[in-house]
C-alpha cells in the first residue's frame, strides 16, 4: 500500500461508528477496512457488507424487522435452506472485499463470474514493483497422477535454483517495463529524447506473479460456493490462503449460515442413485435408529435421513 493509501485507511479506522438504522455485526464491524496480509505482498479487506444471519430468515419468510421466531427456529431455518438447497434467501447478503493478489492467482479467481469486479487499471496507473515468489516449502514438482497438482517438494538446491530464476525474470521484466514507461511516476519522461510507450502496451512483458488489485463484491450464496472450491485442500495453495481467510471474515459474518454452510458444503457429501441404493441394501434399522437417537439430529433431520436410507420411523 502508498503512503497516501496507508493514510486514507488510518483514517477509516479511525472514525467512530456512524449511526444507522440497517442491521449491523459487530464482529464483522471491527474487521471493516483492516488489512489481513496473505502470501508476501497480498491482502484481504473488508470494504463493506450487507445483511446478516437474520436478514437470510427475513428473505426466507418474507417478513419485516428481524423475524419472528426464537433464535433456535431461525438456526434450524438457515439449516434447512442449506441442506435442500433453497439458494435465493443467501443472495440476499452481499460482501465487498478489496483483494491484492498475484495475476496468475487473479486468472483462476475471476473464472467465478458471479461477483462484480473492478480490477486497478494498468492502462491508467503504473504497476508497483512487487511480485510474488513461494516459500521454499511450496515448490514441489509436478504431480504425476494429477495435471492440475503438485507432488514432492524439491530438493534445497532445486528450490534455490527455481527461486533466482523467478526473482531474475520478474526483476528484468519491471526493469524493461519501466525503460517502456520512460516514466518519472508523474507522468514525465525520464529521458526527453524518447517516446513514452502507451501504459496498455508496456504492461505486456510483465510475469504473471506480479501483484494486481481489486474490488469483488458478490452474495453469500455464490461466495460459499467459491469457498467450497477455493478453501478445498485441491485447491492451489497460492487461492486457498485467500478463500481460508475470507471463510474466517464468512464465520464472523454470519455464523449460523457458515456453521450450516461447513455441516452440509464442508463436511457433507452426495450420494448418487445407485450409491443410495447399495447403502439401502446394506443398512440394519435397528443399528440405524440406535446411531440416532445419539446424534444431536433433529426431528426433522432424523426424518429426512431414515426416508433416504429407506428405514421406517
Amino acid at each position: 500500500m502508498s503512503d497516501d493509501r496507508n493514510a486514507e485507511l488510518e483514517e477509516l479506522l479511525a472514525r467512530p461508528p456512524e449511526p444507522t438504522r440497517r442491521p449491523t455485526v459487530p464482529a464483522l464491524e471491527e474487521q471493516l477496512h483492516r488489512l489481513h496480509p496473505l502470501l508476501d505482498h497480498g491482502f484481504v479487506r473488508v470494504v463493506d457488507y450487507m445483511g446478516d444471519d437474520a436478514a437470510i430468515v427475513q428473505a426466507a419468510r418474507v417478513s419485516y424487522g428481524k423475524g419472528t421466531k426464537t433464535a433456535s427456529s431461525d438456526r434450524g431455518l438457515i439449516r434447512y435452506l442449506m441442506r435442500h438447497r433453497h439458494t435465493t434467501p443467501f443472495e440476499m447478503c452481499e460482501l465487498k472485499l478489496h483483494v491484492k493478489l498475484p495475476i496468475f492467482v487473479a486468472r483462476q479467481w475471476i473464472r467465478h463470474r458471479t461477483a462484480n469486479v473492478n480490477e486497478y487499471s494498468a492502462r491508467y496507473s503504473i504497476l508497483d514493483r512487487e511480485f510474488y515468489l513461494p516459500t521454499p516449502d511450496q515448490l514441489a514438482a509436478q504431480s504425476t497422477s494429477n495435471r492440475q497438482g503438485r507432488e514432492q517438494v524439491l530438493s534445497p538446491a532445486e528450490g534455490a535454483k527455481v527461486l533466482d530464476l523467478l526473482r531474475r525474470d520478474a526483476l528484468q521484466s519491471y526493469q524493461t517495463y519501466a525503460w517502456l514507461l520512460n516514466d518519472q511516476g508523474d507522468g514525465s519522461p525520464e529521458d526527453p529524447e524518447r517516446s513514452m510507450l502507451a501504459r496498455e502496451l508496456a504492461r505486456m512483458n510483465l510475469t504473471v506473479n506480479y501483484y494486481t488489485q481489486w474490488y469483488w463484491k458478490i452474495d453469500l450464496h455464490n461466495l460459499l460456493h467459491f469457498l467450497s472450491l477455493r478453501a478445498d485442500a485441491h485447491a492451489q495453495y497460492e487461492i486457498r490462503v485467500y478463500a481460508d481467510k475470507i471463510a474466517e471474515l464468512v464465520a464472523a459474518w454470519v455464523p449460523v449460515a457458515h456453521e450450516a454452510f461447513r455441516d452440509y458444503r464442508v463436511g457433507g457429501g452426495f450420494f448418487s442413485r445407485q450409491e443410495i441404493e447399495v447403502l439401502r441394501r446394506a443398512v440394519d434399522a435397528d443399528r440405524v435408529h440406535q446411531a440416532l437417537a445419539q446424534s444431536g439430529l433433529s426431528k426433522r433431520e432424523r426424518r429426512e435421513l431414515l426416508s433416504k436410507l429407506g428405514v421406517e420411523g
